[in-house]
């Protein structure tokens, strides 16, 4: 192979390696653009809050029905056009809840939009595992990091429609065509996984391997760790620590910026020291950081504890998918498996914490999250690389092409 043709095939995946990246970033924008506007849908559909809160369960209820159906769309067209397609449909989906005009309408609203978002996920999950099998090294942090980016971003676009008083269906639309535009160009640069024509198509339903229910179940302890912490940590700093509300606010913003900030810094950390010392320390970090929580006598200190939370579960969840995908010969069915897992998780850890306070105490309550935050020391070791299966750094994109081996195509 030439020198030339080598530097070529290195461009070429650099410049899918951004595209992947970028969908990542449009993904988690519609999230945060929906998010700011959720008062503005809730009055306008009028609803209670009880009400809310129930249609806020049907994007992971769609979510989880549909996810498997990811992995047969990626076999009939090609990674590529699958992600187009998918990411289209969940870019535009950000119109309906605006559209809503009662309970029945939003949750069909949101149940379809659930729907997009888990096929879509799972696509670019699949192809994020995929690129970062060739660039050589760990990515998907990084990719998920933009996520949280693009979310922070959406969020800000959507805090200042609310701020001049855009409706909320102008302020979707233009953001969905928008984000359409910016996600689809995106996705027709990623890789284009193709199967070999004799290769079995993933059935349209199927339970997950078992080695995706156990890196689920350790994706599972950081999510609920974290929307625990996302939704409770400014309740907390308000009912437990007498904080101002101001200062409560703040603590949220300031967890998601950590999470955003670990997860675009953790590949350099994951490539010194691997998967599963990283998570590991990770998980201790972690526990620390719920015990600062626990017994904090100001908020300074319980601002301190959810900082080391969101820093020590950071990087598990893209771990979790690269595991995932490195497992077996399905990784789109895999990866589907642990994001249902993990999609539960978020689901049921803001009305768990609740539960569990209303029963207890608050502070009991992340007594439970620092004892889930210790089943990241104890399950870390399952992130590793398997025995025969291929390892990130296994093979080069210049060796592949030499050797005629490669079957994917920026």
């Amino acid at each position: 192979m030439t020198t030339y043709a080598a530097a070529r095939a290195r461009q070429r995946l650099k410049r899918a390696r951004y595209a992947i990246a970028v969908t990542f970033c449009a993904h988690g924008a519609v999230t945060g653009s929906f998010a700011t506007r959720i008062p503005w849908i809730q009055d306008h559909a009028a609803i209670s809050a009880g009400q809310l809160g129930l249609a806020l369960a049907f994007p992971a209820l769609g979510a989880s029905l549909t996810m498997p159906l990811a992995g047969r769309i990626m076999h009939r067209f090609g990674a590529r056009q699958a992600l187009s397609g998918l990411l289209a449909l969940w870019t535009l989906a950000l119109i309906l809840p605006s559209l809503a005009s009662n309970m029945l309408t939003l949750c069909g609203a949101l149940f379809l939009m659930g729907n997009a978002a888990g096929m879509s996920d799972v696509a670019m999950n699949a192809i994020g595992v995929e690129t970062e099998k060739e660039v050589g090294r760990s990515i998907m942090s990084s990719l998920h990091g933009m996520w949280s980016a693009g979310a922070l971003i959406g969020s800000a676009g959507g805090t200042l429609a609310a701020h001049l008083d855009i409706d909320a269906p102008v302020h979707h639309l233009t953001a969905a065509l928008i984000l359409t535009v910016i996600g689809v160009t995106a996705a027709e640069r990623v890789l284009d996984i193709r199967r070999t024509p004799d290769e079995e198509p993933p059935p349209r339903f199927a339970l997950p391997p078992k080695s995706a229910l156990v890196y689920g179940l350790v994706g599972f302890c950081a999510v609920f760790a974290e929307g625990a912490s996302l939704d409770w940590s400014a309740v907390y700093l308000e009912d437990e620590l007498k904080t101002s509300a101001g200062l409560a606010a703040a603590s949220t913003t300031a967890f998601a910026l950590t999470m955003t900030v670990a997860r675009l810094a953790g590949d350099r950390v994951v490539d010194r020291f691997g998967p599963v010392r990283t998570v590991r320390w990770g998980g201790i970090l972690a526990v620390l950081g719920g015990l600062m929580v626990v017994v904090a006598p100001d908020p300074f200190t319980a601002m301190a504890g959810f900082a080391c939370i969101g820093l020590g579960i950071a990087v598990v969840v893209p771990l979790a998918f690269a595991a995932a995908g490195r497992g077996g010969p399905n990784p789109s069915q895999a990866i589907a498996g642990v994001a249902t897992i993990t999609y539960t998780s978020g689901l049921i850890a803001p009305s768990a914490i609740g539960a569990v306070a209303d029963a207890t105490s608050l502070v009991f309550s992340f007594g439970l999250v620092t004892a889930l935050a210790m089943g990241l020391v104890l399950g870390a070791g399952v992130l590793g690389p398997r025995a025969g299966a291929r390892s990130p750094a296994a093979h080069s994109p210049a060796e592949q092409d030499a050797a005629g081996q490669t079957d994917t195509r920026p």
